[in-house]
């Protein structure tokens, strides 16, 4: 379960970036599919009345309010179900706080029908989560598509709609998991500092207020308010189901009938929210002073509501100032060297929102003159009209990113939810036919509107005796905005694709030659004729890599900043017309590209990764930016217990001299090695070490085998490397267990890390059973042993698992956990940790455990072969192994055949737990000092009564 990002603020991971909350949903051209065609063929239950069908999305209505709305899409043997609750923490009243989000977290504990939700999920092999926000709060999973599962999860969504137990004995474990994870934004100035902006820039609207709520309502709200609040919004009158992926819409419906129209329409009625935010009249300061290792300077906006027909002209905006390395404010800060990192979002939301714009920079540099830079570039939007390039530009990355998002029916279920929250689900349809007609005018006009000092919280008041105010305009008559809206014809669908290991082997065609580049080729019918590509170029040895970390990085991330041929702005400005996502990352001995396209743009788009790889310009002026990025990067992690732990646990389990490439460096290390960095090194390290003879390359998806054959010959397939490439071969460390406690100040979340190395290689006869061990004990969905138990019952922690490694050559893995905690729990968390572990290796599991953890894991297994990016990942790393899909039907038919004596005897004969290494990070001395606080006073010795 999450907020829908970390606290009011945005994290780097999920939707940071303006425009991909509604691009997630949308399409450019699409073709027609036969599922609207359809759709006025399927019968009707009794009471159930049909809707808008728009794209090949239809909407029925139950008697007793409910919204459904269904997506067939054969293409993927999954299903995605989602529902949305109309309640975020809009809806919340003084001292409520974080109520809507405690209350995702309840519903997660159980209901009358389903009393242990976290084994069901984990024995369907669902994909779940839960997630809140300002405007809605949705639950989710994913799964393999069976009518089993089907009529499993509309009856459990069914049964907690309105039968969720709320129990003041759960209430009071899970909400110091709540607080657990409020204490996590807490560590991150760059989040504080959003929060406070945001809750200034709104003095009366909800949206002032973290979606995770205050410290002392999440302690204290009481389990009769908890309830009345579940009661009020938990029912069907004030949700939208969604149903997308392998369906029969008639009998979905059906069963959506049979399973939710039994519940009765309640004869409360829900009072919209009414409160308006006053137009703001002059700018708002903020300051925050924490520990921290960067500095940030930040502006915020007030602008219109998201289904406001200027709201796709406001994100063309802010993508032509933050796009990277064409933007405005990125040329104003990061060309400059006045700041490391700037970005810029807004949200999707009912009500009139923010658009923030935020840049982040070293110590030692001026925080004012990035203010001024920052400042300066926004006021200056008004005043410069934005060119028709610019325009076109991000635009079509926005599209791009519309198109691509379409085709992943999964995110779509799930995705609905930010359009239903804002007043109808076609709004995110009328969104992308908005913002194809944007015009350099449009965004003239609104940056003029919006864009002034007085809509504005930074840093500074001004006294201006002539201000000039913004009044942002309401929501308009959704009823009428989507009346009558019919949209385009549905993409085109994709086949029925069948991933079991035996059907994938049967599709794949392999070339694997010595000395030259080897091929896994899967072509197959796929939704919007999507592509994915997976390619690996390896190099060097043990020897030649000796002391070439910091080179081997920086050359991998200098590729895609522009060639001999193109400039960086060139290359995106390519991608983006070719509607194809290509990411390159890579260190050590090995770069890997990531590419999303269609079928048409595919030989084109390994063309200018072909260019990427082999004529990398090596910018004189791109190297220094790259370089002040990855300061700003380490300085940024310096003080944070997760990098603190795992940094000191890589080091102790790993212990690799300083001059291999594998060696885990310091923060002042990477430092040095930084900045003692030379633009000629990486110059002659690509001379030297890249070459595609070592390098894999696998295509899954819809694509024309000859002329990507061709593609691949002319660019890769004569391409060579000077030096020659062997793999590191990974010695066993036979580590003795050294607790380490390492002090993070002013952080009020710690971390824990704790494992022990084995040897252990993935054909190893114990393997199957360490897995599904590992799977039971800190896998699953909530579930597991340590989750179960650190943060269902006790509620410690928010996060906890564990892992398992196994390496295919050498006799060298290992088990690895982790939980984030407060460090005033740090000795609960220890001991509840090392009983669970002693229970799992001495007790063992039960058969009911195994077996449902078995059909969870291999259901989840399947589903993961069904997604065409991962599959392209592993069929790319088998090339490599020597390897088939038959690897995984042979481990799958073991673990089938698993009984309980072997898994337990497994277990035993592997994991230790006195050989753990614990290494933990966190305020331990604060901790400390409260607790010393409480302890009562003793009595003074000889002193008088």
């Amino acid at each position: 379960m999450q907020t829908k990002l970390s606290r009011s603020g945005v994290t780097r991971s999920g939707f940071a970036r303006t425009g991909v909350l509604a691009a997630t949903l949308l399409v450019g051209s699409l073709t027609f599919s036969s599922a609207q065609e359809k759709a006025a063929a399927v019968a009707l239950p009794e009471g159930v009345t049909k809707g808008a069908s728009v794209e090949g999305i239809t909407e029925y209505n139950l008697k007793n309010g409910l919204k459904v709305l269904l997506f067939p899409d054969q293409s993927k043997p999954t299903v995605t179900v989602n529902i949305t609750y109309l309640v975020g923490s809009r809806h919340e009243g003084l001292g409520e706080t974080g109520m809507a989000h405690l209350l995702e977290h309840m519903v997660f504990k159980g209901s009358t029908k389903h009393t242990n939700i976290p084994q069901e999920l984990t024995s369907h092999g669902a994909r779940p989560n839960g997630t809140t926000w300002l405007d809605r709060t949705n639950y989710f999973e994913t799964f393999a598509a069976t009518d089993e599962n089907l009529k499993w999860a509309l009856d459990l969504e069914s049964d907690r709609m309105v039968n969720s137990f709320i129990k003041k004995e759960d209430l009071a474990t899970e909400f110091t998991v709540v607080r657990n994870e409020f204490e996590m934004g807490e560590n991150s100035p760059q989040d504080i500092l959003n929060e406070r902006v945001v809750s200034s820039a709104f003095l009366w609207h909800n949206y002032g207020k973290s979606t995770i709520g205050n410290r002392s309502d999440i302690e204290k709200v009481p389990i009769e308010n908890l309830q009345a609040f579940y009661k009020k919004f938990y029912q069907p009158d004030n949700a939208v189901l969604v149903v997308a992926g392998k369906i029969d819409e008639g009998k979905t419906l059906a069963l959506v009938n049979q399973y939710f129209s039994p519940i009765p329409k309640p004869t409360r009625v829900l009072q919209p929210t009414y409160s308006i935010e006053p137009t703001q009249d002059g700018e708002r300061d903020v300051v925050l002073r924490r520990v921290g290792d960067t500095k940030v300077v930040s502006a915020l906006y007030h602008i219109m509501p998201a289904s406001h027909p200027d709201y796709p002209a406001m994100d063309v905006v802010t993508d032509l100032l933050t796009s990277e390395p064409s933007g405005r404010l990125y040329k104003a800060l990061i060309d400059t060297k006045k700041a490391s990192q700037q970005y810029g979002y807004s949200f999707m939301t009912k009500d009139p929102g923010y658009v923030y714009f935020a840049a982040e920079l070293l110590k030692e540099k001026s925080i004012d003159d990035a203010k001024a830079a920052l400042l300066g570039t926004l006021d200056s939007i008004s005043i410069k009209t934005p060119t028709k390039d610019e325009v076109e530009r991000a635009k079509a990355k926005l599209l791009k990113d519309i198109e691509l998002s379409f085709k992943d029916v999964e995110r779509l279920g799930r995705t609905l939810s930010e359009f239903i929250a804002t007043g109808d689900w076609r709004l995110g349809f009328i969104y992308r036919d908005g913002l194809e007609k944007v015009s350099p005018a449009d965004v003239d006009r609104v940056a003029k509107y919006y864009f002034k000092p007085s809509n504005r919280t930074v840093g500074l008041f001004i006294p201006d005796p002539t201000p000039s105010r913004v009044d942002v305009p309401n929501a308009p008559d959704i009823d009428a905005l989507v009346k009558n809206y019919k949209g385009r014809a549905a993409i085109a669908s994709g086949e029925a694709f069948d991933p079991s290991p035996t059907n994938i082997d049967g599709r794949t065609r392999r070339s694997e030659q010595p000395n030259t580049i080897e091929l896994a080729l899967l072509p197959k019918s796929t939704r919007g004729n999507e592509v994915n590509a997976r390619l690996t170029v390896r190099y060097g040895d043990q020897q030649s890599l000796k002391n070439k970390s910091a080179v081997s990085v920086f050359t991998a991330s200098m590729l895609d900043r522009g060639t001999t041929t193109r400039s960086r702005q060139q290359i995106k400005d390519e991608l983006d017309k070719l509607k194809a996502q290509v990411s390159v990352s890579g260190g050590a001995n090995q770069v890997n590209v990531s590419i999303k396209t269609n079928k048409e743009n595919l030989p084109a788009v390994l063309r200018v990764v072909g260019d990427m790889l082999k004529h990398p310009a090596f910018s004189a002026d791109e190297f220094e930016k790259l370089k002040q990025e990855q300061l700003a990067q380490i300085e940024s992690q310096r003080s944070e217990p997760q990098s603190l732990a795992f940094t000191a646990f890589q080091r102790q389990m790993n212990p690799y001299p300083k001059d291999d490439i594998r060696y885990t460096s310091t923060p002042d290390e990477d430092v040095a090695d930084v900045k003692a960095l030379k633009l000629d090194e990486l110059k002659q390290f690509h001379k030297d070490f890249y070459g595609a003879q070592n390098a894999t390359l696998s295509v899954v998806g819809d694509f024309d085998e000859t002329p990507v054959r061709k593609v691949i010959t002319d660019e890769l397939g004569t391409w060579k490397a000077k030096k020659p490439f062997s793999r590191l071969v990974t010695p066993f460390n036979d580590i003795k267990p050294s607790p380490q406690s390492i002090e993070a100040p002013d952080k009020a979340n710690a971390f824990m890390v704790a494992g022990v190395n084995l040897p252990l290689r993935d054909d190893d006869p114990d393997y199957p059973a360490l897995v599904l061990g590992n799977y039971m004990l800190g896998g699953g969905f909530l579930n597991s042993r340590l989750a179960v138990r650190i943060r269902q019952k006790e509620g410690i922690s928010y996060g906890v698992g564990s892992q398992l490694q196994a390496n295919p050559f050498d006799k060298t893995g290992m088990f690895m956990t982790y939980a984030i905690y407060n460090p005033e729990n740090a000795e609960r968390l220890e001991k509840a940790f090392r009983e669970e572990m002693d229970k799992a290796v001495k007790e063992g599991f039960t058969a009911d455990e195994i077996k449902a953890a078995r059909s969870g894991l291999l259901q989840a297994r399947m589903v993961s072969r069904a997604q065409d990016p991962a599959l392209a990942s592993t069929l790319n790393s088998y090339l490599y192994l020597n390897r088939t899909m038959a690897w995984d039907a042979d481990l799958e038919k073991k673990m089938e055949s698993l009984t309980p004596e072997q898994v337990n005897a497994a277990m035993k004969k592997h994991i230790d737990p006195s050989k753990i290494s614990i290494i933990k990070a966190g305020d331990f001395a604060k901790a400390a000092k409260k607790a010393a606080e409480k302890q009562p006073a003793s009595s003074a010795s000889g002193g008088k009564n």
